[in-house]
């Protein structure tokens, strides 16, 4: 694998790229940080949920400074109804801008595409976002991955869509493991345990037993390793190493901030 995302600030945006789909020229894409924006409070400062409590004019406001340094339009941007499932969607022209931050598109967390010019959006404050560019067939792809939607296996099916629909070869397929919340900071319970030991993966290099009826997740590796198991090339997967948890200066979190607090957003868009 290769490790690392690259940090970048454009007039006082910052947010984070994947060199290898930096260096194929192909694709505008970013991952969010909460610095840059005009937010207050526990959602300072570059907020982009409209489905918190924060004012509504601040987030609108933060869309545009994002999409000014990604030089995408504010108005085509697509979303999706997020649910922590594994349902995937095929965004066209026609999706472009529709109910802005509040979707008609329901019950997707992965959104996926073939055409030029149509920015996709997926939102975090701690799963895991799976960028996925097919950089010979020209397709790209957004996968929301909480625990429930990587022991779903989002990340595999968002590669056998993009597959199926497209004709994408597995061997060509670039994935990105953004930031979220790291074993460092992820306690879980013997339920979500339960269900990811159903994986066909090695549990040992995921959870680390604390002993006391507590374990601790390692997302990342989890995701890593299931697109491994469906035929991504490790040369072709980046992941950032960053926790959402630890970073707070950087980063909203859920689970650090219970509850109260912002989000980041993934975006992608075919040049």
């Amino acid at each position: 694998m290769n490790k690392g995302f690259k940090r970048n600030e454009i007039d006082g945006v910052v947010f984070y790229t994947i060199p290898a789909f930096e260096n194929t020229g192909k694709v505008k894409h970013l991952f969010s940080t909460r610095i840059g924006g005009v937010s207050k409070g526990q959602y300072s400062s570059l907020n982009l949920s409209l489905t918190r409590y924060d004012d509504k004019e601040g987030v609108y406001e933060n869309f545009r400074r994002v999409c000014k340094v990604l030089d995408i339009k504010y108005d085509d941007m697509v979303f999706s109804n997020q649910v922590h499932s594994d349902g995937i969607r095929m965004v066209t022209s026609s999706d472009k801008g529709k109910n802005f931050g509040l979707s008609d598109i329901k019950n997707a967390d992965a959104l996926m595409t073939n055409e030029r010019g149509i920015p996709l959006v997926t939102f975090y404050a701690d799963c895991t976002p799976l960028y996925f560019l097919d950089p010979v067939k020209n397709v790209i792809a957004l996968s929301h991955a909480g625990w429930r939607g990587t022991v779903k296996e989002i990340g595999p099916k968002t590669v056998e869509a993009m597959v199926n629909t497209y004709g994408s070869n597995k061997k060509d397929i670039l994935a990105g493991i953004g930031p979220a919340i790291g074993v460092c900071c992820y306690e879980v319970g013997k339920d979500v345990v339960d269900e990811v030991s159903k994986l066909d993966i090695d549990l040992d290099k995921v959870l680390i037993d604390n002993g006391n009826g507590q374990w601790m997740l390692n997302l990342e590796m989890t995701n890593y390793l299931e697109l491994i198991k469906c035929g991504i090339k490790d040369d072709n997967i980046t992941v950032s190493g960053l926790c959402t948890s630890c970073c707070a200066d950087e980063f909203y979190s859920y689970r650090r901030d219970k509850g109260k607090t912002g989000s980041m957003a993934a975006f992608m868009e075919l040049k």
